[in-house]
């Protein structure tokens, strides 16, 4: 009896201290957690995964990304719970943190695809295809292919997993973006040969020497190819690719 009575006073004597050194720091970045359990450490991600980096990504795309998660318009479970009762503010905090990470970027994935199929992959994110009016992918997210800030995001370094996944989701519209959903409309021009074709020389591609997305404002006569709902019409007015 004396034994466990001890111990007790032992347990009121440490508590404080044992609470003081089990202290979580209440920092966005400790916030954040959840989102790096994912997406791996500071949003990097990597590129033979399923998961997307999103560190780097410009801020209003991923302000976009979260509120659609938010509001229904794209569909994952567990972001939609994660986000359900955040605020604009929040998620404005949240996707502005991110932009500003910029670590190092995995290897490509080693993919063993028949050079036909990548040949037909590049042609696409390059020049487009004028007969079924589908704009080059350059011309929107740079011909870097690393997005143009604010709204428009880089598709390098993404594993093809993910990529697949998303065309497939405008297609079938379990995603989608504010009227008019240009993507949507894409995608929805790609036959399943081009999707993984695309998807395929998108993954297999190193990234450039400074894989930061452009400023639209130092684009000279940047204008988008098609309308985009999610990008503001200040924005949108992308170099004009011709496609053959």
């Amino acid at each position: 009896m004396h034994f466990l009575l001890r111990i007790f006073l032992n347990f009121l004597i440490c508590a404080p201290a044992l609470a003081a050194a089990l202290t979580v720091p209440d920092s966005l970045e400790q916030r954040l957690k959840p989102c790096t359990s994912c997406h791996g450490k500071d949003g990097r991600a990597a590129s033979d995964g399923y998961y997307p980096r999103i560190a780097g990504k410009p801020e209003g795309y991923l302000f976009n990304q979260l509120k659609n998660f938010r509001e229904g318009k794209r569909t994952y479970p567990l972001m939609t719970y994660m986000v359900a009762n955040m605020s604009d503010e929040y998620l404005h905090e949240i996707a502005h943190y991110f932009s500003q990470q910029h670590p190092p970027y995995s290897a490509p994935q080693s993919i063993e695809i028949a050079p036909a199929i990548l040949e037909r992959g590049r042609t696409l994110v390059q020049q487009g295809e004028s007969a079924q009016k589908i704009p080059a992918c350059i011309a929107c997210h740079s011909e870097k292919m690393t997005g143009v800030a604010p709204y428009i995001p880089g598709l390098l370094g993404l594993p093809r997993d993910y990529i697949v996944a998303q065309l497939g989701a405008w297609q079938t519209a379990s995603r989608h973006a504010y009227a008019p959903d240009c993507m949507q409309q894409i995608a929805r021009k790609l036959a399943p040969q081009d999707i993984y074709a695309v998807s395929a020389w998108l993954a297999a591609q190193n990234m450039p020497v400074n894989p930061i997305a452009i400023d639209a404002k130092g684009i000279p006569g940047f204008k988008m190819p098609v309308s985009c709902g999610s990008v503001p019409p200040s924005v949108a007015p992308v170099m004009t690719v011709t496609t053959p």
